[in-house]
């Protein structure tokens, strides 16, 4: 059976973050995550975690001025030393939270900067990333993102994303398959991740179109899940999905599973 984490980020989002845990585990949540943990104190969302018995099974890398549409800095090659101190507090946080395994967002490709450099600083900045999160007992993971959604995103396909961990070469460097982006831009979904599943660390789900819960759009969730259970999946999957209406009226399929 497949085991679920609410993504606070996307969901009961009509509520302040602190108070999205209390309402996870009223869902019947076990385990929850998030983009990002670093606006507020480590022991603000300690306690939530253990006040409500969850689990936090994933944070991302500090991804740069999010609100101001950036989507990550690990490609960039003029912020190699920022996001080399964002590796650092992630794995202040990550210590301190016991997160397994935390994603870095590749981000947008910059403009009139070689492809060549590009790619030699997004390897130099996993390869360092997987580095130091492996010193911690961290998993550093990567997510292909569809360019529908975010045009210009440098990861996009999950054949991309084994070539880094090749080139990389590091065993502590995992794909985060992402069933909605990877549904948008190459489908074969259940073969893919029947083929890699070693080198998969996480799953996230939402359905496509619309990004909203399982059952609203075009995949077919129940042979998705079947098929993980019949791979051997024992990881968590994360709900990154946009609620179609409220949280609570679109948890009709979790409860139908």
């Amino acid at each position: 059976m497949p085991r679920f984490a609410a993504n606070l980020t996307m969901l009961f989002n009509e509520l302040p973050f602190l108070d999205r845990f209390d309402a996870a585990a009223k869902s019947g949540f076990k385990a929850v995550e998030f983009l990002f943990p670093y606006p507020y104190m480590i022991k603000e969302i300690k306690d939530r975690l253990d006040a409500n018995g969850l689990t936090l099974v994933l944070h991302n890398l500090p991804a740069g001025n999010w609100d101001g549409g950036e989507r990550g800095i690990a490609c960039l090659p003029d912020r190699v030393s920022e996001f080399r101190d964002g590796v650092g507090r992630a794995i202040e946080y990550g210590s301190a939270l016991g997160v397994p395994q935390i994603n870095c967002l590749a981000g947008k490709v910059p403009a009139g900067v070689s492809d060549a450099t590009v790619r030699d600083t997004f390897v130099g900045n996993l390869r360092y990333a997987a580095a130091e999160l492996k010193r911690s007992g961290i998993k550093l993971l990567m997510e292909p993102i569809n360019t529908y959604d975010i045009p210009g995103f440098y990861l996009n396909r999950t054949a991309q994303a084994l070539a880094f961990i090749d080139e990389v070469g590091s065993d502590n460097l995992f794909v985060q398959y992402d069933i909605y982006h990877a549904q948008r831009m190459e489908g074969e979904l259940i073969a893919t991740m029947s083929k890699h599943l070693a080198r998969i660390a996480h799953i996230q789900l939402a359905d496509n179109p619309g990004r909203n819960e399982p059952g609203t759009g075009e995949i077919h969730y129940a042979n998705v899940f079947k098929a993980l259970d019949s791979i051997g999946y024992t990881g968590w999957i994360g709900c990154e999905y946009k609620p179609a209406t409220t949280t609570e009226a679109g948890l009709g399929w979790l409860k139908n599973i």
